[in-house]
């Protein structure tokens, strides 16, 4: 308890020092994980007030359908699942904002089916069921994900799409941090990621492990995840020699999602095609 807080302290104290200090910057001294850093935003207010209420949206699946797998830690685990006409080792794994594995991920992950087309989709539910509405919420269920919880789940859906999977990653915000650590821990059967706006991974050791290529796109004008976290990452990665291509927007956070009121169409387009020309190279 002491320790946590001398940590509280320090934060406050270079929160004072240092005009213009996110929490996120502020918290490095205390949190050991990117995923972990990037779940604190949960309670940063500024953060919450970047992520405008989703609109409503009622989507129907034509192809996906929820399935369950078991969990290492003795539980059960969710996710939308779509399986192409023609039986694929090929995976891409589809990682939800923070709002959860609502029907604009589902819709998004569908998509992804029909211009991929032989390529097996799973967007797995980090949140156990849970879905939010406002940013209050989104914040609050964020800020509470365990890590071990989320590699649990993470973990069961590599073991069900097996040994042999090709698999790629993509996601958005908290998504996006998710869609690297989940491209980590698949080790050598991962051809690529993508990841939206996410919290890069600091730890060097981590950095100097990864063997698959990263196509990071980042918002200029994003206030947490900014410019100069996206330049570091890139610097680092550079530096340990990996194939990284980084892509800066004139955007907001979460530009490229629809249910964003403020949502990018010229932005999102041209990320897309980067994307899934990405994707499609990676899996040939």
């Amino acid at each position: 308890m002491k320790k946590f807080f001398n940590c509280i302290l320090l934060c406050l104290l270079l929160m004072a020092i240092t005009p213009g200090r996110s929490l996120s910057q502020s918290l490095n001294c205390c949190v050991k994980s990117a995923t972990a850093e990037f779940a604190l935003l949960g309670a940063d207010e500024k953060f919450q007030s970047e992520h405008l209420a989703p609109l409503p949206f009622n989507f129907v699946p034509a192809k996906g359908k929820m399935i369950t797998v078991k969990t290492g830690d003795g539980r059960d685990a969710s996710g939308f699942e779509i399986r192409p006409s023609t039986p694929s080792k090929k995976y891409l794994f589809v990682f939800q904002e923070w709002w959860g594995l609502n029907d604009y991920i589902k819709q998004e992950a569908e998509n992804l089916s029909e211009e991929l087309q032989d390529v097996n989709i799973i967007a797995p539910d980090l949140y156990d069921g849970r879905l939010a509405t406002t940013a209050e919420e989104a914040g609050k269920m964020m800020k509470e994900t365990k890590d071990a919880r989320i590699r649990a789940i993470i973990t069961a859906f590599l073991k069900h799409a097996g040994p042999e999977a090709t698999i790629q990653t993509i996601g958005w915000c908290f998504g996006g941090g998710w869609s690297l650590q989940a491209s980590m821990m698949a080790g050598k059967q991962t051809a690529g990621c993508v990841m939206y706006y996410g919290m890069p991974e600091t730890d060097p050791v981590k950095i100097k492990a990864i063997e698959f290529p990263v196509l990071a796109i980042f918002a200029s004008q994003d206030g947490h995840i900014t410019p100069e976290i996206a330049r570091k990452f890139e610097k680092d990665m550079i530096e340990a020699g990996k194939n990284i291509n980084v892509k800066f927007y004139e955007a907001e956070h979460a530009f490229a999602n629809p249910s964003n009121p403020q949502f990018n169409r010229e932005a999102t387009e041209e990320a897309h095609t980067h994307a899934i020309s990405f994707l499609r190279e990676n899996f040939k």
